[in-house]
């Protein structure tokens, strides 16, 4: 049973080691571990801070992403609205003048035919004239061969004319 109950001196020089050591940790040690573990939960407080604050900021800026995406989409489809507009009056516009030519260029062709019928016309009465007196001509000619002749149809003409 010794052994279970310690010396008293064992005891006192045990109780002595144990204090100083405790009072040079205390003064020396405890101090600087107290202040690190201290500095220590302070980081860490801060570092939790600024990461919800990061936290907030990244959702803040995605939801601001968010609007600019749709800002994006509704330009986007404003613009390509605006191209398909655009691309169809660009598309009217040349078939109105693609037509107003045509008209154009089918009215001066028929007034050119128009020209050309009246051309011809005029010429194949003038030949039609031509020929008329021509044969006139030589059927007078056939007709009035004797001088009396000749003379009695000129008197008839004359009276003619003095009629009209």
């Amino acid at each position: 049973m010794e052994l279970l109950t310690p010396d008293f001196g064992l005891f006192f020089w045990t109780l002595l080691a144990f204090l100083t050591v405790f009072f040079i940790l205390r003064k020396f040690a405890w101090g600087p571990i107290l202040k690190s573990l201290s500095e220590r939960e302070t980081g860490i407080a801060e570092s939790i801070a600024a990461a919800d604050r990061l936290k907030k900021e990244m959702a803040q800026m995605q939801n601001e992403n968010e609007q600019l995406m749709a800002k994006a989409r509704e330009e986007r489809t404003a613009m390509l609205k605006e191209a398909r507009i655009e691309q169809e009056r660009i598309i009217s516009k040349a078939k109105e003048d693609t037509k107003a030519i045509t008209d154009k260029m089918l009215a001066d062709a028929r007034l050119q035919i128009e020209q050309q019928k009246m051309a011809a016309l005029t010429e194949v009465k003038n030949q039609i004239g031509n020929l008329a007196v021509e044969v006139a001509e030589k059927v007078l000619r056939k007709e009035l061969a004797g001088a009396d002749t000749q003379n009695a149809y000129a008197h008839t003409l004359v009276e003619e004319i003095k009629l009209n």
